[in-house]
């Protein structure tokens, strides 16, 4: 399966252009920087049909989900694609289907893969991560013993919110974010597992030292709570857990994630209703833990990277952040538990992931049909 590029150059006569900034906060933290020329050419080199997750292996492939419910191995030599056997039933529709896919921390040993994605049930539908043995033989691709080890309880009507991304932090522990499925109210409620941030073992049971596990049942998952639409996470070079989210109209927040707080939606939130009504703003001493940095206009953040390569050393510890109705590649520059925003960059597109290679090149999937693969490399000058 080849992918020719089949789109002209993202970039031609963007060098010259200076990049607007995104909606200045209303408490005027750190404001975007206009852009200089970009630092990074772009390669389109494959393309995807709604692509929304990738991870690479450690030989330099990439795994690549599509929403529709398909995985492929893709490689950058061949730029060819092997599709993946053996995936779950998926439940595409609206913002659901096939999600993230990440690697077990041992994978070198297991060859585990983690997948989540969308499922029905009978009382509606929710996300769920599964775990599997990536094979790779003669007779193609597959994955063996899919065993799903966690689902968003109670599943509800409607296909939002979902969340579903995963990530794996340097205690070896799995941390998964759980979208309130556009109810509101249950990122407060502890009977269920929505609007949170879970951490669990790898085989899915709740993690020792949970904060709510005296509560007993979905609760003992539970890591943080007050989410709306937690659409990435990434561990820093210290260990700090960040999280990017979709506010409500406007209000999207990069959130530094300690465990047991509140972060408030839906009392509170930098952003309002769809229909008008008031969400009252963060405060002070209103008990709920505020964003490090919020856009309002919002940018709706898909997607979360930490960069940690050699290829920018310049942005080494700093933030990426993947805008969907933004249509923007952002970074944010991380200095200990402080963010301030920095620049942003106008890719005229969806931008559903960012990633980072072995090699230090950012990687990005565009989203929808034909969705193209990107690779970010230091710009050539002249």
């Amino acid at each position: 399966m080849n992918f020719p590029t089949r789109r002209a150059p993202l970039f031609a006569g963007l060098i010259s252009m200076l990049v607007a900034c995104s909606g200045q906060d209303a408490d005027a933290q750190g404001k975007a920087a206009k852009a200089k020329e970009p630092p990074f050419a772009v390669k389109e080199v494959a393309s995807f049909n709604e692509p929304w997750a990738m991870a690479f292996l450690p030989d330099g492939r990439a795994l690549v989900t599509e929403k529709g419910g398909r995985l492929f191995i893709w490689s950058e030599k061949t730029n060819a694609a092997v599709a993946v056997a053996g995936m779950p039933k998926v439940a595409n529709g609206g913002q659901g289907g096939l999600g993230d896919v990440v690697l077990a921390p041992d994978f070198a040993k297991s060859r585990h893969v983690y997948l989540s994605w969308a499922e029905e049930g009978a009382s509606g539908f929710g996300a769920a991560v599964g775990r599997a043995k990536l094979v790779e033989d003669a007779s193609g691709a597959r994955l063996e013993g899919m065993q799903t080890i966690w689902t968003q309880s109670p599943k509800v009507a409607g296909r939002g919110h979902f969340g579903h991304r995963i990530a794996f932090g340097p205690d070896g522990l799995l941390y998964i974010s759980s979208g309130e499925r556009q109810k509101f109210d249950p990122a407060q409620d502890m009977s269920g597992n929505l609007g949170k941030i879970v951490r669990l073992n790898p085989d899915g049971s709740p993690a020792k030292g949970n904060p709510f596990a005296a509560q007993g049942g979905v609760a003992a998952q539970a890591w943080v709570i007050g989410l709306r639409n937690p659409l990435g996470l990434a561990f820093d070079g210290a260990g700090r857990l960040w999280e990017i989210e979709m506010g409500p109209r406007h209000g999207d927040e990069l959130n530094l994630i300690k465990p047991a707080k509140n972060y408030g939606y839906p009392k509170v939130s930098n952003g309002n209703h769809y229909d008008g009504r008031d969400i009252p703003d963060h405060k002070p001493g209103d008990g709920f833990e505020p964003p490090k940095v919020f856009w309002d206009p919002a940018i709706s953040p898909g997607s979360l990277m930490i960069y940690s390569g050699k290829l920018f050393p310049q942005w080494t510890g700093d933030a990426f952040v993947g805008a969907l109705g933004g249509e923007a590649l952002i970074r944010v520059d991380l200095n200990g538990e402080k963010a301030t925003k920095a620049e942003e960059w106008p890719m005229k597109t969806r931008i559903r992931e960012v990633e980072q290679g072995p090699d230090g090149a950012v990687w990005l999937l565009e989203d929808g049909e034909d969705g193209r693969l990107m690779k970010l490399t230091p710009q050539t000058r002249k």
